[in-house]
């Protein structure tokens, strides 16, 4: 019975449709030529201004030829969704048209130097073809964003990738983000890696004949470039990749500011931030005034008020500083590959784009347009 209606629906919409196109041809084709005019026009927009070319930016040729052969896709021309391509609405959308897919994972707990703990999860792909033997499959460290988890649909697909290459994935979650209790009143930041050193030493010696692969996206691509500078040639890591990256904290910080940016995304993260300081409020407020913390507008004001005092930073000026990966990107010398979008709103194009003078040894950057 459902079905019958939904077809005779259709059935007079195409037939009204139909009577409307006809008419309008009669008279002119108006119509019709409106609706073919603007499919023209929209059509070599796309083409000519928004599938574009990812400009490549090396500070190493052999790095650069390797990748151009082994990974085309980072010289081909990219185009992005052809009815949804402008950044804003895709982040918007993002939440409603995501598939997640299913991950079974295994949770540890580490503990950390200064008596915290932290969460990793676990996918240890026993079924892998192409690397049977769990003592010397290959292990990718995957770091969420912000506020992110192991259950985001980015890492999720991350995970179903690796899992496909027959490789051992593991998620590092920040402190106090994915359901774990705060033992210490200390949470994360893009400056500090403490925590992630921590991580990469425990992963190492859990599976000492396993090669070591990182990923990080935006805050989690920050502290992980961090790492990598700071570390210079005494890391695990074989190789790494980081996506949407904030190159300067001042630049993203800034376009997070302006009004329709602040409006559909800085007040929503501040209040991710500050529910996830909430939650472990018992522990946090013997050290902070959280109730300062919650009145926070923007990114900026919480890291002002929190973040930056947690760290001990003199100013937030200085955190910024110091949590800004451009600073460090010369110091690097493990393959890195960096992936920003143009027209990300997170991370300005002028800001990778800047950054390129800071770039030495095997580094290199894909600024996709679009």
């Amino acid at each position: 019975m459902i079905w019958t209606e939904l077809d005779f629906n259709f059935n007079i919409l195409t037939r009204d449709l139909s009577h409307y196109l006809e008419n309008q041809v009669k008279v002119g084709g108006v119509g019709l030529s409106l609706v073919l005019g603007f499919s023209a026009a929209y059509t070599c927009y796309y083409l000519l201004s928004v599938a574009k070319k990812p400009q490549l930016i090396s500070g190493g040729k052999k790095f650069y030829h390797f990748l151009r052969e082994q990974c085309p896709v980072v010289s081909e021309t990219y185009y992005p969704t052809f009815w949804c391509w402008e950044s804003r609405i895709q982040t918007l959308l993002r939440p409603f048209v995501t598939a997640k897919p299913g991950v079974v994972y295994r949770n540890e707990l580490i503990k950390a130097p200064d008596g915290g703990q932290i969460s990793l999860d676990w996918f240890d792909n026993d079924d892998s073809l192409s690397h049977p033997d769990p003592a010397t499959r290959p292990t990718v460290l995957l770091l969420p964003g912000l506020t992110g988890t192991s259950r985001e649909s980015y890492i999720l697909h991350m995970v179903q990738q690796s899992r496909d290459l027959g490789y051992r994935c593991v998620v590092f979650n920040n402190r106090g983000v994915s359901g774990e209790t705060l033992l210490t009143p200390r949470t994360y930041c893009a400056a500090n890696t403490e925590d992630l050193e921590t991580v990469i030493e425990h992963i190492q010696r859990t599976n000492e004949a396993a090669q070591i692969m990182a990923a990080g996206v935006s805050m989690g691509g920050m502290m992980l470039a961090n790492y990598l500078g700071r570390k210079g040639r005494k890391t695990c890591l074989k190789g790494v990749v980081v996506f949407s990256v904030g190159w300067d904290v001042f630049e993203c910080t800034a376009s997070l500011e302006k009004p329709l940016d602040r409006f559909l995304f800085n007040s929503y993260l501040t209040s991710c931030l500050q529910a996830s300081v909430d939650r472990h409020r018992p522990v946090l407020e013997k050290c902070y005034d959280i109730d300062h913390v919650m009145k926070a507008k923007t990114i900026r004001e919480f890291d002002e008020r929190f973040t930056s005092i947690m760290f001990g930073y003199s100013t937030n000026d200085d955190y910024y500083l110091d949590a800004s990966p451009v600073h460090r990107l010369k110091s690097v010398k493990v393959p890195m590959l960096c992936l920003n979008a143009a027209d990300d709103v997170f991370s300005p194009s002028h800001g990778p784009v800047a950054s390129t003078e800071h770039l030495h040894g095997p580094s290199l950057q894909a600024v996709c347009q679009g």
